[in-house]
């Protein structure tokens, strides 16, 4: 499971030109799945995001979690995170999970971080979208459950 963290000041998601998704304050998040991802790397992913301390305090320094400053996630399923583009000039999807496999995952995911009490906007798994987000920072990390 591979995910593109950023801090955003606002974020929207739309699909055939009707909002799906929108928040404001909080993170962004492109989520990708490989064969192999289970409950564990959810889980393990799913906290990291919301108490990685990456909003800042008083002083500056990034000492705050997303549940400190009650920010909210936009999450969108993202499979191309899983492009391989060291050979040629077409990326090959070949270790992204097939959409039978990373849309239960996706939709775990999202509840897992609603068990936090945040609020989770989603895109619409598999659609063509459109995001949109204000990036706060910037501040952009990308998160991996192995190594």
């Amino acid at each position: 499971m591979k995910i593109v963290l950023q801090r955003v000041r606002e974020a929207s998601v739309t699909v055939d030109g009707e909002v799906t998704g929108a928040i404001g304050k909080g993170v962004m998040l492109l989520v990708g799945f490989t064969e192999g991802d289970a409950e564990e790397d959810l889980r393990h992913l799913a906290e990291k995001v919301v108490h990685l301390r990456i909003f800042e305090d008083e002083a500056g320094k990034m000492n705050h979690s997303l549940l400190d400053v009650g920010g909210g996630i936009l999450s969108v399923s993202q499979f191309t995170l899983y492009g391989d583009c060291r050979k040629g000039r077409r990326p090959n999807f070949m270790n992204a999970a097939k959409p039978d496999v990373a849309k239960p995952l996706y939709e775990r995911f999202n509840e897992m971080l609603r068990q936090y009490g945040v609020q989770v906007e989603t895109g619409i798994f598999g659609a063509m979208m459109q995001v949109s987000l204000i990036n706060d920072g910037p501040v952009t990390l990308i998160l991996e459950s192995k190594a």
